[in-house]
């Protein structure tokens, strides 16, 4: 077909669809939806996602020909999510590559009574291998101890920090999930690692236009050159990692004593999963969820350390005060230091992660305040709206320890605080997160001061924005022997 007949084939198509979406929207009793702008053709509502100045605490906007129902601030975000949990249970649409990354739905992106198996198994599973336990402390601080070394041999020389921290946690991950860790000399755990994080949370490759154009025109860009399809190569090659390991467990497996998580699975897989996803695709789930998010965290901390050196400065303070320099950190500390406490708080805080969170939709027709939302309909939890409150974090745009310390110094816990989201699809790995957050950043300044290559007040800690997360701007910093 030549050129041109393909245009008007095109045409022709998109046309006929917003003919019918028009009419569909039309007998779908839109006017019990919240209220929300007209929508764009083809593109929706992308690019008008701040509009609650306009229609308040719960709006409609369309992304593409999708319905998404928008949730802005703590008290709407709370009756729904928390109040009507059950109800607001459903994952929503996925955009399509990350349909790609996932092609079965695990833990994170099932729904139903699947996804309340797989929740009860991970949860269940996840604790009798170490997390929630003295155990799953001691790999973490097993596993500083390693990084520490490894900070070392930079010998003050500056370097990117990405990759130290995301082999750091991925094999604190690792040790619940296969039993065991990898070497930093490992070439190929590595390479590996830089596919994750390249598919998952790199801003350069999500915000290239290719990869933007698949999430509505998936069927046409797989026949378009571009950047996109280096994201799906990544995804299979880090699955096909993943898939070794999970093999070389099953032909080991003894079901009478199970080593660690995946050997838990592989017994129990046929009843949790009704024998319909491949295991090791639920293990890449908890592997990316157990890794991207928290070494993000962690490098947007220490980037931001390097910003405040002020703040940095505190910090060594309470840790020389309350841990001193003859032992690890471990996690009675964290209740004698309310300073660090505040610090690892309000880096979750300002960074603003995911800032609409993951998809949420409604399991049955439901009324919140006075609309009917439909059973089916996607919802965006707009986290930033409640992590940036000003009621609760006056100068939400500025980063400052002290929205989480009271008057006395004292660390003050505050219900606006959901960089894991709520309700019952809050994340199910909130613990180990929040350990190894505490674990590697005391340990990391117990034994080194950051140095930025550049003047401080030249540091930009602006996020950069993926399709799906927040990520800091790359950077380079050196670390001194205390």
């Amino acid at each position: 077909m030549e050129p041109l007949g393909i245009t008007t084939v095109l045409l022709v198509i998109c046309v006929s669809c917003l003919l019918f979406l028009s009419a569909w929207r039309k007998m779908s009793g839109s006017g019990k939806l919240p209220p929300g702008p007209v929508a764009f053709p083809i593109i929706g509502n992308t690019l008008q996602l701040h509009l609650s100045e306009k229609y308040g605490s719960i709006f409609t906007i369309y992304l593409g020909s999708e319905r998404v129902v928008v949730l802005y601030g703590y008290e709407i975000m709370k009756e729904s999510l928390i109040g009507l949990g059950e109800e607001f249970s459903g994952r929503g649409t996925l955009p399509p590559f990350i349909s790609v990354l996932f092609p079965f739905p695990g833990i994170v992106f099932s729904n139903g009574e699947r996804w309340k198996k797989l929740r009860r198994f991970a949860l269940t599973n996840l604790r009798n291998f170490g997390m929630g336990k003295k155990s799953i402390e001691a790999r973490i601080q097993e596993e500083t101890h390693f990084l520490v070394e490894r900070l070392r041999n930079t010998h003050g020389q500056p370097f990117d920090p990405t990759l130290f921290l995301t082999h750091a946690v991925s094999n604190v991950i690792c040790s619940i999930i296969f039993g065991d860790r990898f070497d930093y000399e490992d070439k190929k755990f590595p390479k590996h690692l830089t596919v994750l994080y390249q598919t998952c949370y790199d801003p350069l490759e999500h915000t290239a236009p290719p990869p933007g154009l698949y999430n509505f025109f998936p069927t046409l860009m797989d026949y378009i050159p571009g950047p996109h399809h280096k994201l799906f190569k990544n995804a299979q090659e880090f699955r096909r990692f993943v898939l070794e390991r999970v093999n070389m467990h099953k032909e080991s497996l003894d079901p009478s004593c199970p080593r660690d998580f995946i050997d838990a699975f592989f017994i129990k897989m046929e009843e949790v999963c009704e024998g319909s996803s491949p295991s090791h695709l639920l293990t890449v789930e908890l592997f990316v969820a157990g890794t991207g998010t928290t070494s993000i965290t962690m490098k947007f901390g220490l980037l931001i350390l390097l910003k405040y050196p002020e703040i940095e400065e505190k910090v060594y303070e309470e840790i020389d005060l309350v841990i001193g320099r003859s032992r690890s950190p471990c996690m009675a500390d964290r209740s004698q230091m309310p300073y660090t406490d505040a610090v690892i708080h309000e880096i979750q805080r300002y960074i603003n992660l995911v800032p609409l969170g993951l998809p949420h939709a409604v399991t049955r027709d439901v009324y919140l305040k006075q609309y009917l939302i439909p059973k089916g309909t996607t919802i965006f939890p707009a986290l930033k709206s409640v992590l940036y409150d000003r009621r609760e974090f006056p100068n939400p745009e500025q980063f400052n320890p002290g929205h989480f310390l009271d008057e006395n110094g004292a660390f003050k816990k505050s219900d606006f605080f959901m960089p894991f989201s709520a309700g019952k699809r809050i994340c199910v790995g909130e613990g180990l997160a929040r350990m190894e957050l505490f674990l590697v950043l005391t340990t990391i300044l117990q034994n080194f001061t950051l140095k930025s290559v550049i003047d401080p007040k030249d540091i930009d800690i602006t996020p950069e924005s993926s399709f799906v997360s927040n990520a800091p701007k790359s950077f380079l910093l050196c670390v001194l022997p205390r």
